[in-house]
């Protein structure tokens, strides 16, 4: 079904493709055990986990940095102290105080400092997600990779996945606030995608709430050629999400530097799990190639009756 989307992918430097059709393996290239590194996806990761404190009233997306005590190494302002967790988790608190584990990309889109009132504006933002990983180390009492085992990779049977040595935190020299890498096998990556498919469900056992995943997976800020953005995952908006290629309506995705994606598709019953050696320094899959890979896969499932 899929032969011109595998030549496609040997003409690119990608490493392991998984395609799920109604919970089934109907397409996969390349190693889906090896833990590749997850770049950002880690940030729809901690997502998934703050719904399952927010349904336990762990967390409060209600709660001000000032009422928690956030600051950071140059000082947050007064209005820059009155963002809540909910201005961190949609990308949206004003804060364009420097942060570690940043990308050239993110670096060029930040704003100046203090241009922005927390829920102003939208702006992909490493400062708001890495200092939502912070609050949750201060309102939940459990490190986010032993957290995310227990709640989700354990639930779900993720395969692959070892709390302790495929979850770190990386501090920095530009913010107090550590990122939260994760390491993750392709199938392991695809159950997590799975699991947001049957809308937090998993052989008869809620592991996410069902609201958490509409919610988090709603178009709630623009994102310009990128489509929007929801609780820290990328929605499709009419389509657009990545160059020359219209992906089916309500489509949302997870996405980590280099080419790596989780990308599911309610409309076809689909997820597609990406990943790339970016081990190797320079490996990469750019946006343009993602946006033919996907392209060629719905035309390819299209033409195997998929639609």
């Amino acid at each position: 079904m899929f032969e011109r989307l595998s030549r496609y992918l040997h003409t690119i430097p990608s490493d392991a493709l998984l395609v799920l059709h109604q919970g089934e393996v109907i397409f996969n290239q390349g190693d889906m055990t090896h833990r590749f590194q997850c770049h950002s996806m880690r940030k729809s990761f901690l997502s998934a986990l703050i719904g399952t404190a927010v349904a336990e009233q762990q967390f409060d997306l209600s709660l001000t940095l000032q009422t928690l005590g956030i600051d950071d190494r140059e000082g947050l302002s007064e209005v820059e102290s009155q963002a809540t967790l909910y201005d961190l988790l949609t990308a949206r608190s004003g804060i364009s105080h420097p942060a570690n584990y940043e990308t050239a990309w993110m670096r060029r889109i930040k704003p100046p400092r203090h241009l922005h009132a927390p829920g102003e504006n939208w702006c992909y933002s490493n400062w708001d997600f890495n200092a939502l990983g912070s609050a949750w180390r201060q309102l939940v009492d459990k490190p986010i990779h032993q957290a995310f085992d227990q709640r989700i990779a354990q639930p779900v049977g993720m395969e692959d996945f070892r709390p302790t040595e495929d979850g770190w935190m990386e501090p920095g020299a530009f913010s107090v606030h550590p990122a939260y890498p994760f390491r993750l096998s392709t199938r392991d990556l695809a159950r997590f995608g799975q699991l947001f498919l049957q809308q937090g469900e998993w052989q008869g056992q809620q592991v996410l709430p069902a609201s958490w995943v509409r919610t988090s997976t709603a178009p709630i800020s623009h994102a310009g050629d990128r489509g929007a953005y929801g609780y820290m995952w990328w929605v499709s908006r009419d389509g657009i999400a990545w160059p020359e290629v219209m992906l089916p309506p309500g489509s949302y995705s997870a996405q980590g530097a280099g080419g790596h994606f989780c990308l599911v598709m309610p409309a076809l019953q689909m997820v597609v799990a990406h990943r790339v050696d970016t081990d190797q320094s320079g490996r990469e899959v750019n946006r343009f190639q993602i946006g033919k890979l996907l392209q060629l896969l719905l035309e390819d499932a299209a033409a195997g009756g998929i639609q």
